[in-house]
């Protein structure tokens, strides 16, 4: 892999800016000296600096912010994938290298391409991938962010309630991970890799909440709740049927087989990934 950089390159133009790992890639960007367009849907924002309007589902606003941009970091948070096969065309009509966030349950089939349940996001592959674009796609496991779902039991009642406290299941850090698409958006060597994202450890549910716990300085612990009744509490929060149990099933099989961890973030940055311990001192005061 070389390290030939695309400074001096028109600018990278950065989907969900002000999202998770968004705004992380848009702070490492610039603290790197790269100039940065940055995606948002809000009048008022797209009044700032740096900022410029427009929305996936509006091809002619993403044909516009990616005029003369050299390269873009694409998330895509819709449920399906309808409007995908135009947003992508719109945007490789003028980068010439595209740095998806896609998932860790995607999944390579010889003969037949990616998949991934649920998710749009191994469809969303295929389109880049087929658009005539250099692309490099990120997998990451969870991200260390999810665990703010718990943070209203933590400050309530130093307590989280739910399904599987034993699965072990990986966190990557946003950061490790935005560190990540930097290298991609802004170094050659990464072409058509499909990067698989993990953090340095799969602690289990239980451990995590007890980690976030010794962070904030309160006795957090988990509780554990039939699958029935788990199941229950995710349907009444609009969750998909389908979604819900493949969930469940995924976790449970986490339960003594914990998620795989990966070398990539290391390989790719040269510092090891932050650990959820690092992400829950650095987080504390949004627990409490």
């Amino acid at each position: 892999m070389t390290q030939e950089r695309i400074d001096g390159a028109p600018e990278i133009l950065v989907v969900g800016a002000t999202g998770t790992v968004g705004r992380h890639v848009t702070l490492q960007l610039l603290a790197s000296g790269v100039r940065v367009r940055a995606l948002t849907r809000h009048p008022d924002l797209a009044r700032q600096p740096r900022y410029v309007q427009g929305d996936l589902l509006d091809p002619d606003s993403l044909e516009a912010a990616a005029t003369g941009a050299g390269a873009a970091f694409l998330i895509w948070p819709h449920p399906t994938a309808d409007g995908a096969a135009a947003a992508v065309s719109a945007m490789a009509r003028h980068v010439r290298r595209m740095v998806f966030l896609s998932s860790a349950a995607v999944r390579d089939v010889p003969g037949r391409g990616p998949e991934s349940p649920g998710r749009p996001d191994a469809a969303i592959e295929a389109l880049i991938a087929g658009s005539g674009v250099r692309y490099t796609f990120l997998r990451p496991h969870g991200f260390t962010a999810n665990t703010l779902r718990w943070a209203e039991e933590i400050r309530t009642d130093a307590a989280v309630r739910g399904f599987g406290g034993g699965a072990g299941l990986n966190l990557v850090d946003e950061r490790d991970i935005a560190a990540v698409a930097v290298r991609a958006l802004t170094e050659d060597g990464h072409e058509g890799a499909r990067y698989v994202l993990t953090g340095p450890e799969s602690p289990s549910q239980e451990e995590q909440v007890r980690i976030i716990g010794e962070a904030v300085g309160l006795p957090a612990r988990w509780e554990e709740l039939p699958r029935d009744t788990a199941r229950l509490r995710m349907l009444t929060a609009g969750w998909p049927p389908t979604v819900v149990d493949r969930a469940l099933d995924f976790i449970h099989a986490r339960v003594g087989d914990p998620e795989p961890v990966t070398s990539t973030v290391e390989d790719i940055t040269g510092r090891p990934p932050r650990s959820l311990r690092s992400w829950a001192a650095d987080h504390a005061a949004l627990f409490r």
